[in-house]
């Protein structure tokens, strides 16, 4: 089954819908039968691209609000990520601007490590403090996932895979995503935002009936009380 994600690694609910769609495809019994595309989405192209103040800064400056106002704003966001054991550092992020990540990871696709990619930023950006803006950072990761550093650095200092972000902006436009993260199962059904795992399971029971596919059977208990061959375990 196809499932397209529209989303930007800044965006806090972006990271805990992906992680309830993964939980909710292992739950339901698809995992292995889903080809997850990750769709670019900035949530803030306005950003600078450098010297970026810290989150909190940045919220209270769009929001017309105080530090503390903003810190409160966010606990409820660090309790629904936790809840599906991801633990936000609000304190260490900054903000950042988007292309030249979502550009690497359009160029990480073609060796399949795009999904990788994704997941090792926004673990960076949302609990380690990362800076998404700071080239050393996103190097680090490529040599983590075994890819060229010097391919990398000419994809960032370049304008390679504009036309690839483009091509997402054009898509999320003809289907009406004005927010993220959204998700499209089989081009069928969509998902609007981190919903409860529950709401994920019952679009992917959904999906995998077009898609002509069936959860895996999934084991459970321990398997000691059984009898096989003319013996039965006592």
């Amino acid at each position: 089954m196809k499932i397209e994600i529209f989303s930007d690694f800044t965006c806090p609910f972006c990271y805990i819908g992906k992680r309830e769609l993964e939980l909710a495809i292992e739950t339901a019994g698809y995992a292995g039968q889903v080809e997850i595309e990750y769709k670019t989405y900035q949530i803030g192209p306005e950003t600078p691209k450098g010297n970026t103040p810290s989150l909190y800064e940045g919220m209270a400056a769009k929001f017309d609000a105080s530090i503390d106002d903003v810190k409160e704003m966010t606990k409820g966001i660090a309790m629904r990520a936790a809840k599906v054991g991801l633990h936000y550092n609000f304190e260490d992020m900054k903000t950042a601007h988007t292309e030249k990540a979502h550009r690497l990871a359009k160029w990480t696709k073609q060796f399949g490590k795009e999904a990788a990619f994704t997941e090792a930023l926004m673990s960076g950006y949302f609990t380690a403090g990362k800076d998404l803006n700071d080239d050393a950072f996103l190097l680090e990761v490529t040599a983590d996932l075994n890819l060229s550093v010097e391919s990398a650095k000419s994809v960032l200092t370049s304008n390679d895979f504009i036309e690839a972000l483009d091509k997402d902006r054009y898509d999320a436009q003809q289907i009406g995503v004005q927010s993220v993260p959204f998700f499209v199962f089989e081009n069928r059904y969509g998902i609007k935002g981190a919903e409860p795992n529950e709401v994920f399971i019952r679009t992917l029971h959904q999906a995998a009936e077009i898609a002509g596919i069936k959860p895996a059977l999934k084991m459970v208990g321990d398997g000691e009380s059984v009898c096989a061959d003319g013996e039965c375990k006592l």
